[in-house]
């Protein structure tokens, strides 16, 4: 998260592409609409009966594993994508918030956790690779 400051939410259940987490030039009401407008336009021109007849194997297989949240979103846009709907998550307590990222030039600590290095001890390489490596290395001379 490199937007830091500018982060308008840290509700962890609007980080799905779908909802706004930083901070809009309109106001959410506004902007919500518009995303919704540009979706069913999309979907309107893009994802027609042609191309559900063309896609059809993907289809019936994500129908035989039981997925079917992306066949009832074709056919079923006004119930699935609604503006108040993602409006209203806004205002629903937040169960997880994401902790806030370490200010510039800042260490984030035991916040972060990342694998200490290894070095050669920890590569699983066998000795004609790492012969290659040290003979290819870019500036050193074996």
């Amino acid at each position: 998260m490199t937007e830091g400051p500018r982060v308008a939410s840290r509700d962890y259940r609007l980080y799905d592409i779908q909802h706004a987490v930083l901070p809009t030039r309109l106001p959410l009401t506004e902007f919500y609409d518009e995303l919704v407008t540009t979706q069913r336009a999309f979907y309107s021109k893009h994802l027609g009966w042609r191309r559900v007849m063309n896609t059809a194997g993907v289809i019936a297989g994500h129908l035989m594993h039981g997925q079917t949240n992306f066949v009832t979103s074709l056919f079923h846009l006004d119930r699935v994508f609604r503006p108040e709907y993602l409006l209203a998550d806004h205002a629903l307590p937040v169960e997880y918030q994401m902790p806030r990222p370490a200010a510039a030039g800042q260490s984030p600590g035991r916040a972060l956790y990342i694998h200490p290095p290894r070095g050669r001890k920890g590569r699983a390489i066998d000795s004609a690779t790492e012969r290659f490596v040290e003979e290819t290395r870019m500036g050193i001379t074996p």
